[in-house]
């Protein structure tokens, strides 16, 4: 490595260690610090070899953008969701659909428990299962002719990204301007409490022991209320059918 290359990236290296760990605080248990890491760094070597310097793009920005591609790569070789969490999750956002329509508010945990006829303490622990499920995942928004019910699941990628393999770069793409409404009209309902955990994290960029600290809660309550924030969301996302009326042309990525 030339010496160069041996100084970027020696300098860059707590990135890769920052970005993992913000990655790995959003997954289960199973994924590994260090799996994520050594991703991380192939994909800041390749950052390194490959930036051509230029007005318009500083190295720091390209780098992140090919150390979170790389690390994601390595989260879908690992299929690091398993389909017993995607069918739990699933179940949740369908008990939060059913009780919400019935009562015309957002449901409370406890009647979210009560619709899928468990204790209050068997939801939390599902809830905990379910805290690698994110927003929106890549396959919701690639997967083609799958029998999901989920509306995310029957999305279709346009034209234009035939051709580039099946997972592409998530990285490099943006989401419609119609998934984008709809998702800030989900996060609009959400109860006062879970909104203010998602605007802690995501907008204040604290992590799950800051936010407990924040919030006067536990570091597992944190867990357990993101989850349901992202159930709801999704269940949302789900109800309103967005992309029905959506603009699929307007696809031309995943954030």
């Amino acid at each position: 490595m030339p010496c160069s290359e041996d100084i970027l990236v020696g300098q860059y290296a707590p990135l890769v260690r920052r970005l993992a760990l913000q990655l790995v605080a959003k997954l289960p248990a199973s994924v590994e610090l260090d799996d994520l890491m050594q991703a991380g760094m192939m994909g800041l070597l390749d950052a390194v070899r490959r930036y051509q310097q230029t007005a318009e793009a500083q190295f720091e920005t390209y780098a992140i953008t090919r150390i979170r591609g790389a690390m994601l790569d390595e989260l879908r070789s690992q299929d690091w969701l398993p389909r017993s969490v995607r069918s739990k999750t699933k179940s949740i956002e369908q008990a939060i659909q059913r009780t919400n329509h019935r009562l015309l508010r957002p449901a409370t945990e406890a009647e979210i428990a009560d619709e899928l006829e468990m204790p209050l303490s068997e939801y939390q622990e599902l809830l905990e299962d379910a805290r690698g499920v994110q927003i929106i995942h890549y396959e919701d928004l690639s997967r083609n002719g799958d029998e999901s019910s989920h509306p995310l699941d029957r999305a279709h990628l346009p034209a234009e990204t035939e051709g580039k393999g099946q997972w592409g770069n998530p990285l490099n793409q943006l989401v419609s301007q119609g998934l984008r409404n709809a998702l800030i009209d989900a996060i609009k309902d959400l109860p006062e409490r879970e909104q203010l955990l998602l605007s802690l994290q995501f907008e204040q960029d604290l992590n799950q022991k800051e936010i407990a600290a924040v919030m006067g809660i536990t570091e597992g309550r944190v867990s357990q209320l993101r989850s349901q924030a992202v159930a709801r969301i999704r269940a949302a996302l789900s109800k309103d059918s967005w992309q029905e009326n959506a603009n699929l042309g307007e696809f031309q990525a995943l954030l």
